[in-house]
């Protein structure tokens, strides 16, 4: 039986072990903080803006194919997609960048994504986003998401996502190549953030407000409930009610740790996302040709996830985590999987 003497140490130790976590996510709070206090005084000042588009010579269709033909047209000024693969990372799991560039460009398509065991309608929008839809069918189609998992889920109070598209699972791996943004979730003139709403599929990037990179690549996430984040994250499309209950069911079980990022409690599994067998082939016309190759930037490593919404409210949770502590609980830090920090810390969706 231990001493008085052992007691007392043993509880000087824990006490010091809280402090140190305490401290530390004191100092996480504060830089949370300060960045969306730069960014507001930058908003007001009006001389940034959110970087929400690619460069114009990169701007992909407004316009273009019907779903399911093999060739449409397109009214407005596009360009058509690069996908360079030049100074990214090592893809995580083979796969080769689409080779179609000039992709269809008007109506929708759907993806089925069997997420533990059950199917899961993504109705993919190509005249908004014609070259996002475009990687995401060709990486479907080579069975680059089967058999995956996904490895992030978000609950605090502005933001609430589920991150999928890493094979490694670890947050930081893509496809080996990226590309640029295409429709954000508001004008793309516009500067602040957007409330992505619950059922949006969107694309995960390691853009921030203060970068030029087009950062795409294989990572997507899920808004299972309405969540602010910056305009920089390309729409891919939409999950109706129906199917966001595979999702709900993911979300329910909660975060591990009681974190408000990390990996989740409940399993997250894809099997398998599946698109029309001639969904890769199908192509639109583009009124500006082939001239906008190779424009997007390769000195950024793609696949970083959007980046977390940081709300006041934050800090209560955390004041509310260092009250479990002091009954016992371990405590836990809030970084991501891959550890690294996005552009408010804790990397919102990043790919």
């Amino acid at each position: 039986m231990p001493s008085n003497q052992q007691r007392r140490e043993a509880a000087k130790r824990k006490l010091e072990r809280q402090l140190v976590r305490r401290a530390e996510r004191a100092r996480k709070q504060r830089q949370r903080l300060a960045v969306v206090g730069v960014v507001a005084a930058i908003l007001i000042a009006g001389g940034v803006v959110w970087l929400v588009t690619r460069p114009a010579s990169s701007t992909a269709s407004e316009a273009g194919s019907s779903t399911g033909t093999d060739e449409t047209t397109s009214t407005g000024p596009t360009t058509p997609c690069s996908y360079p693969t030049e100074g990214q990372m090592a893809a995580v799991k083979e796969a080769s960048a689409p080779t179609n560039l000039y992709p269809a460009n008007t109506g929708t398509i759907d993806a089925v994504m069997t997420l533990n065991g059950t199917p899961v309608t993504i109705t993919l929008d190509r005249e908004t986003a014609p070259c996002a839809v475009n990687s995401f069918v060709s990486l479907a189609s080579q069975g680059f998401y089967n058999d995956t998992a996904c490895w992030r889920l978000t609950a605090s109070p502005a933001l609430n996502i589920l991150q999928c598209g890493d094979p490694s699972g670890l947050g930081n791996g893509g496809p080996g190549y990226s590309y640029a943004t295409e429709a954000t979730a508001t004008d793309p003139t516009a500067s602040g953030a957007y409330e992505y709403k619950r059922g949006t599929v969107a694309v995960a990037n390691s853009s921030s407000a203060y970068s030029t990179g087009d950062t795409n690549g294989s990572q997507f996430f899920i808004a299972y409930k309405d969540s602010t984040l910056p305009t920089q994250y390309t729409v891919l499309g939409t999950i109706s009610e129906d199917g966001m209950a595979a999702i709900d069911a993911v979300a329910d079980q909660g975060v591990t740790d009681d974190a408000q990022t990390g990996k989740p409690v409940g399993a997250a599994d894809i099997s398998t996302i599946t698109v029309p067998e001639d969904a890769v082939q199908q192509s639109g016309v583009y009124t500006t040709p082939s001239s906008a190759t190779e424009s997007v930037p390769t000195d950024v490593p793609t696949d970083t996830v959007p980046t977390d919404s940081v709300d006041p409210s934050a800090s209560e949770s955390s004041e509310s985590s260092e009250s479990s502590e002091s009954t016992g609980s371990t405590g836990s830090t809030d970084t991501t999987e891959s550890g690294a920090a996005t552009t408010s810390e804790t990397e919102a969706p990043t790919s």
